[in-house]
Formats: C-alpha cells, structure tokens, sequence
C-alpha cells in the first residue's frame, strides 16, 4: 500500500509549498490569547478580558480550575479567579488548546468522523500526557497537554486534502494509512506556522520515533508514551512491539510494564484530564 500512498502524500506536501492547500490557522481567540501572553506587560485582568470574548471558553478555563485535577482550595467563581489560579502561561496554553476544537469539523460525513475520532485521540494522548509529566517530570504539564493535542495536527490538511479527492473517501484503510504516513512531516510544518516552541515543534514527528535518544526527557518522550499507552488493551500494531526497548520509558523514570491506567491514583487523574478536555 506504501508505494500507492506515497505518490498522494508527495501531492499534499507539494500542495501546501506551493500554497495550494492552505494550512489551517488557530482560532482567532486562541490566536488573541497567545499574542496577549507574550507581552510583557501582560496581567491576569488584561489577559481575562481577552478570553472573554469567548464565553464558552471563558466557561471551561473556570472549569479545569475548578477540576480535582487541581485541588483548588475553594471554589472559583469567576475567570479572573480562574486565571489568576491557573497563572498565565498555563492558561495560555489551555486556551489554545480548547479552542483547537473547533478546527475539527467538516462539511462531509465520512471526514467530520474522521476529524472527530483525531480529536477524540488526541484528547486521551493529552490528558495522558497532563499525568504522566506531572507524576514523572519536571517538565510544564499545560505544556504536555498541549503536546498530546497537537501530536496528530498533520491530519487535518489530510483529510480536507480528502475532501476534494473523494477517492480517498471510498478507502478509509487508505486514508488511514495517509495519515499515519504524512502526518508527523505536515504537523511539524503546522506548528512552524503557528511559531509554537521548539519542543512542542518536534512532537508529531518524534513521538514515533521510538529509538529516539536524547539527554533528558522532552515532551516528545512524553506524548510518545502516552500514545502507546493509550492503546493497552487493544490489538494496535503499537502493543506487539518491544517496549523494553523504547528509551522514552527510562527518561521517564516508568517502567515499560506499568499501565498507568491500573494505578489507581494515576487513572483518576487520566479520566478527570480527558473529561476537561472534551
């Protein structure tokens, strides 16, 4: 099948050099959100009447601070409260992230499925990634869930690269295959894009890279073993491999044979992470 799908990911990768097809582009608030945390003379009011304007955003980042994730010592009552509770940066990086989910959707059927099964994946690798980087890292956990929702961002050119080719539509084992074939070299290319930073650029194509080896562990480890953890308990090509071999769990401090699903405190926080993100 690779040597019919590579002719097509040659065609999608030439189409977007050639600004044939567009990438897409963060969400307007989330955009406004992102510029605002970079200035320096940012504050949580000034940061909050950014986010405002998005009522339904403003409703979830009170949500996650008001989550068990967080402990927060009594409740938050409003987004001031919540920004000032989750600091800037985290919020920055939460918003960025919720709002992404308005990118996943589609004119046709088949692809707003499709484009909803990415989210919904992406989605359970984040809130994986949250846990895992917050039990087993010193590494930024807003960070990690951004991280796990952008590991598969390559996709959604893909599939409205399928749109137009309704071919690919009646091949979905096909269309699949394109995915996981040309989405680590498209998202790094998204996220260049976006000017996001180093280490969240390397992620959709790293997190594949499982004889990967670096100095200390980076997201890429982190959303690299959150995705295949995502798949225990089911027949996934990923859960035939040899775990024992993949460096990212050693970086991580976490043994190839622990599901962290299994430990009990571990798997509140995974369900409680995936909730808020969905």
């Amino acid at each position: 099948m690779d040597e019919l799908i590579l002719p097509i990911k040659d065609d999608i990768i030439k189409a977007i050099e050639n600004d044939q097809l567009v990438l897409p582009t963060l969400p307007e608030v989330a955009l406004q959100v992102r510029e605002a945390a970079v200035n320096e003379d940012i504050d949580i009011q000034k940061l909050s009447r950014v986010i405002t304007n998005d009522p339904a955003l403003s409703a979830r980042i009170i949500k996650v601070a008001n989550s068990p994730l967080l402990r927060a010592s009594r409740e938050i009552e409003d987004l001031k409260m919540a920004v000032s509770r989750l600091g800037i940066d985290y919020t920055a990086n939460l918003a960025t992230g919720l709002a992404m989910e308005q990118m996943f959707q589609a004119t046709s059927d088949i692809i707003d499925k499709k484009m909803r099964d990415v989210w919904s994946r992406s989605t359970e690798v984040a809130g994986i990634s949250h846990v895992l980087c917050r039990h087993f890292t010193k590494l930024k956990p807003d960070q990690a869930t951004l991280a796990g929702l952008v590991h598969k961002i390559g996709a959604l050119p893909i599939l409205t690269y399928a749109e137009d080719n309704r071919k690919l539509l009646k091949d979905i084992p096909m269309l699949d295959k394109l995915i996981e074939m040309a989405n680590p070299e498209i998202g790094r290319k998204i996220l260049e894009a976006w000017d996001f930073p180093d280490l969240l650029k390397r992620v959709p194509e790293e997190h594949i890279q499982f004889d990967r080896e670096v100095d200390t562990v980076d997201y890429a480890d982190v959303v690299l073993v959150a995705n295949l953890q995502s798949y225990i308990g089911t027949d996934h090509p990923l859960t035939h491999m040899d775990w024992s071999a993949i460096s990212a769990f050693d970086r991580l401090g976490l043994s190839h044979e622990v599901n962290s699903h299994e430990v009990e405190d571990l798997s509140e926080e995974m369900k409680a992470a995936m909730a808020l993100l969905q």
